[in-house]
């Protein structure tokens, strides 16, 4: 009798191996698809962090809005927009006090704060004497509306009195605080210290109106 168990046994295993195979394929493929790389997800938008989003606060050290605010404060009177004025003297006590008057002429309110510069010319424009000093105080800051003005007292010792050496100005040039360019204000009153004792003169700051 033909022994047929060992073509049965090879049946068995080839028919083994064949599943095994494709057991170890279909994981294969199973690895591959869960490895593939995943769709890149789109950053979070950083703009509210930032302060971008238009509903964001602004941060208190924003240069943005620190330049606004700049420019809501910056209203001071330019020269141009300003007409310098010397009013009538006041003597007292060897003194000559003159109030030096600016006064608004522009169509807006802008504001004064300090000390005016003062400068006596002759007529070619060449200054007489040294800058006046400036007497001490607090000043405030002055708003001028339109039509308004501001005084500071320019002040000197008498030279019939003091013996200080003398000029004849022909203008008085004023400068508003802040500014480069000055008002030119004809001289009518006289001899003024130039040189030599007791020759200096000095200036107050501004104050609100055209004088005492």
């Amino acid at each position: 009798m033909a022994n047929t168990s060992q073509p049965v046994r090879r049946t068995a295993r080839l028919a083994s191996a064949v599943a095994l195979l494709g057991l170890v394929g279909a994981c294969g493929s199973e690895s591959s698809t869960s490895s593939a790389p995943q769709p890149t997800k789109a950053p979070r938008s950083t703009s509210a962090a930032t302060g971008a989003d238009t509903g964001a606060a602004t941060a208190p050290g924003d240069t943005a809005g620190s330049a606004s605010a700049s420019a809501r404060t910056d209203g001071r009177c330019h020269t141009s927009e300003l007409r310098a004025a010397v009013g009538r003297v006041d003597p007292g006590a060897g003194q000559r006090n003159f109030p030096v008057v600016l006064t608004n002429t522009s169509d807006r309110t802008c504001t004064l704060y300090g000390y005016p510069g003062a400068a006596f010319v002759d007529a070619s424009g060449e200054q007489l004497g040294p800058d006046p000093e400036r007497a001490p105080a607090s000043p405030e800051t002055l708003r001028l509306a339109p039509g308004q003005s501001a005084w500071a007292g320019l002040s000197f010792s008498s030279p019939q009195i003091s013996g200080a050496r003398t000029a004849t100005p022909a203008a008085l040039l004023v400068t508003p605080p802040d500014e480069h360019d000055p008002l030119k204000v004809k001289w009518t009153a006289g001899e003024v210290p130039v040189g030599g004792v007791e020759s200096s003169v000095s200036v107050t700051a501004l104050d609100a109106g055209t004088g005492p």
